[in-house]
């Protein structure tokens, strides 16, 4: 039986947060280097002042809280989850899950809009009814025990919070994990998930196909080779948190310029941000989304999902088809961009879109954008 959740973090906490960027030791940098060897030194010092001196923990707390929060067991693990039902009986329900280093708070831009679309631009034929956990290990929800939780157990999970819930039927929605974890649940709970929203698509070419790269259009290579630069430069934190995820927690979790740090350099490499994180995110934003990780201890068994996947084999690969609608939202500064053809192998696409701006972090960067994308798709569904 799900239970109200108020979001209400101890002040001893943010007592405690205050000190320790007050003691804040930041190492030296190389003269002119910018973000080339990792988060930059002069604007990280300037952030951490004002989390210290100005960042309103409080403020955000109660923008959060104006959802509706609530707390369930599912899968044997305590589950936080925004749960917002739309006034429109006949409104599609939408399981939205994030993906790493984001969190519930990526949502807070669209979900009235898609609850309320009369409001927002839309008619009552757009309304959703929401729900937006807080994955396993992540934020407010209970860490996994065990080895072995990964993305594909995520997917299953979630239909089991969406049938908790009496929804029958239900589309699901997600970029970076909630990438896969969508793909999965479309695959595997076909009877249940009427479609998937992606606004990150994971595709590959038939093993050995010597055909594999035949008719991609110039902007499909492009986006091949963007994909090949991230890996090959920008991807040393898969390796680290699929290997060796406790290590590294522990300098996070004690340190909260660290945390910031870490999370704060993927903001900047995978938004559309022109070289500055603030185009893009205001540092609010920034910071509301570091703190949901520092108050609730959670970025070491956030990152053991690197771990898991990597380690069941599922890191590279996706296993069988999904059948069931799939919408995909492409967004040209995201790192990961399969081009049609090699997605088509495993998604049945119904809706295909490639936009002009905008990358990872999608409902924070482009929320009107995603809103109208994941519209259009509900509109395919009920035209079916």
């Amino acid at each position: 039986m799900a239970r109200k959740f108020e979001i209400n973090v101890a002040e001893s906490v943010l007592e405690d947060l205050r000190e320790r960027l007050a003691r804040t030791r930041l190492p030296d940098q190389i003269e002119g280097s910018g973000w080339a060897y990792g988060t930059e030194r002069d604007y990280l010092a300037d952030l951490i002042e004002y989390w210290r001196t100005d960042y309103d923990w409080r403020a955000h707390e109660r923008l959060l809280n104006r959802f509706d929060h609530y707390e369930d067991d599912v899968d044997g693990l305590r589950t936080h989850f925004i749960h917002q039902r739309s006034k429109h009986d006949d409104a599609i329900p939408l399981f939205m899950s994030h993906g790493w280093p984001g969190s519930v708070f990526e949502f807070y831009k669209i979900i009235d809009p898609l609850v309320d679309p009369e409001s927002h631009g839309g008619t009552g034929r757009d309304a959703f009814h929401v729900v937006c956990p807080s994955l396993p290990g992540y934020g407010w929800s209970e860490a996994p025990r065990e080895p072995g939780f990964d993305v594909q157990h995520m997917a299953a999970w979630g239909s089991k919070l969406m049938a908790a819930l009496g929804y029958d039927r239900f589309v699901a929605q997600g970029g970076d994990w909630g990438g896969p974890i969508s793909a999965y649940i479309g695959r595997d709970n076909p009877d249940h998930c009427m479609g998937v929203h992606l606004n990150m698509v994971m595709g590959f070419p038939e093993a050995g196909d010597p055909h594999a790269f035949d008719g991609l259009s110039e902007r499909e290579l492009a986006g091949l080779m963007k994909m090949r630069e991230f890996f090959a430069t920008e991807a040393a934190y898969q390796q680290i948190q699929g290997t060796k995820p406790q290590s590294l927690g522990y300098g996070l979790n004690d340190s909260p310029v660290g945390l910031c740090a870490w999370i704060l350099e993927k903001f900047h490499a995978w938004s559309d941000c022109d070289g500055h994180v603030e185009n893009v995110f205001t540092r609010d934003e920034i910071l509301t989304n570091v703190m949901i990780y520092w108050v609730t201890e959670s970025i070491t068994s956030s990152m053991r999902l690197y771990r898991e996947t990597l380690h069941s084999g599922l890191m590279s690969k996706f296993e069988g088809r999904v059948e069931v609608p799939v919408a995909a939202a492409i967004f040209p500064q995201d790192m990961i961009m399969a081009p049609r053809k090699w997605a088509e192998r495993i998604y049945n696409i119904r809706q295909w879109t490639h936009y002009e701006r905008g990358g990872h972090f999608a409902a924070l960067e482009l929320p009107d954008v995603l809103i109208e994308d994941i519209r259009r798709f509900g509109r395919v569904l009920r035209a079916d």
